[in-house]
């Protein structure tokens, strides 16, 4: 019976993720050319600069995308879960996650145009005198970081306000009996057993931010190439899919390294 339940789960990963990934990766030992299986694709990844600072720039913008949306999503979740009346945590809630209801090709166009030369953001700046000339926030780091950081904080507000729900008053009482104030309490019960949610909700980030090709292409423009960008572009512009395959394998593999990073670190704090 158990084997049963799991089979059609097994069946959809086996035909939709395992075979698909073995044959990619079959094709990242090809070259263009079709001259056998080779290791080209790997060597020439670590020997091109311009290929490690494409992974070098994800990585960075994951990073940064990753900790603010953690200082912002923070504070977010803990009003929701402690200040805000328990009658209106569902629809604050459901305020929350609207940006999750509208297309992710509309909200990184939106950003693109508060963001532009003449966008709402500069002629704020330029009425108020602090500037005279609009500053160049489209097509930057800049914007690329803004658009992750409002889908992400999100995302990372909603499994922080779950672990905080999951607290009980008990604790609180019990810091406040043994002479610890609020701040305390903070930083030495409350933080440390909210660290799992945040710890897999800045997971989920890393996952998605850096693999998303969309935000960097609209709101980053070319000045500035990401690995997903590259991908992209041995597909589009060269068609070199063993290529194309290899950097995604690559791209996998730091992937993996962070969940069992992750994993590790999870594991360590529930022993």
């Amino acid at each position: 019976m158990p084997w049963a339940l799991v089979t059609p789960a097994l069946g959809w990963t086996l035909l939709f993720f395992v075979l698909p990934f073995i044959a990619m990766a079959a094709i990242s030992l090809t070259t263009q050319e079709g001259a056998g299986f080779t290791l080209a694709n790997y060597t020439g990844f670590f020997a091109n600069p311009s290929y490690w600072k494409a992974l070098v720039n994800s990585l960075e913008v994951t990073g940064i995308v990753t900790v603010v949306s953690i200082l912002l999503a923070y504070p977010f979740a803990w009003i929701l879960a402690e200040i805000v009346p328990h009658r209106f945590q569902r629809l604050a809630l459901v305020l929350a996650v609207l940006p999750f209801w509208t297309s992710y090709v509309v909200r990184s166009y939106s950003w693109l145009l508060v963001l532009a030369e003449n966008g709402i953001v500069n002629r704020t700046l330029m009425a108020t005198g602090l500037f005279a000339d609009p500053l160049q926030l489209a097509n930057t780091r800049f914007a690329t970081v803004t658009g992750f950081v409002h889908f992400f904080v999100m995302l990372l507000t909603l499994t922080i306000f779950a672990n905080l729900k999951q607290l009980s008053p008990s604790y609180h009482k019990a810091a406040a009996d043994l002479g610890a104030g609020p701040v305390r309490t903070f930083l030495h019960v409350v933080l440390p057993l909210t660290l799992p949610g945040i710890m897999v909700g800045a997971f989920l980030t890393f996952v998605l931010a850096i693999g998303d090709y969309i935000t960097p292409q609209i709101l980053g423009g070319n000045n500035e190439l990401l690995m997903p960008q590259l991908i992209m572009m041995q597909i589009g512009r060269r068609g070199d899919f063993p290529l194309a395959s290899a950097l995604a394998i690559i791209l996998m593999a730091v992937v993996t390294v962070a969940y069992l990073a992750c994993a590790r670190w999870l594991k360590i704090e529930r022993a």
